[in-house]
């Protein structure tokens, strides 16, 4: 495995986790919103992560391949909760139905919290095993004066 292949593989985990991050941010933002453009309140989702193999960096890495385990991580689907939306009594409501009660979205604020401190700390990892790699090849450069 080469310098290239580790910032591969880590920046493959930077864009999951930007993007986890950017759906719990969404969550949150609209954790209230009763009204949506499809109809009814906001449904939270969720990403879908899955390992995916590593290909070269270019087709000649990918032939010459021997270590066809080495992983990186995509987001492959972003999916609806099926929680069921909160119901809030509320008659002056103006998305209230003909009962008085109001739909809310179905966001959980501290499961998105802590989905979001679990993908900033995943990042942060991330970034730090880049700094290694750097590192360790500027070293390598090193050795070579």
């Amino acid at each position: 495995m080469d310098t290239l292949t580790a910032m591969q593989i880590s920046g493959s985990a930077l864009k999951a986790e930007r993007a986890r991050l950017n759906i719990a941010a969404m969550n949150l933002a609209n954790a209230n919103t009763t009204r949506t453009i499809e109809g009814g309140p906001y449904k939270a989702k969720s990403v879908i992560f899955a390992a995916k193999p590593l290909e070269g960096i270019n087709f000649q890495d990918t032939l010459n391949s021997t270590n066809d385990r080495l992983r990186k991580v995509e987001v492959v689907r972003i999916v609806e909760d099926k929680a069921p939306f909160k119901e809030v009594f509320d008659p002056s409501h103006p998305d209230a139905d003909a009962n008085g009660v109001v739909r809310f979205p179905n966001v959980n604020v501290a499961e998105q919290m802590v989905d979001m401190m679990s993908a900033r700390r995943s990042y942060e990892a991330n970034v730090t095993a880049l700094d290694a790699v750097k590192n360790m090849a500027l070293k390598a450069l090193e050795i070579g004066r």
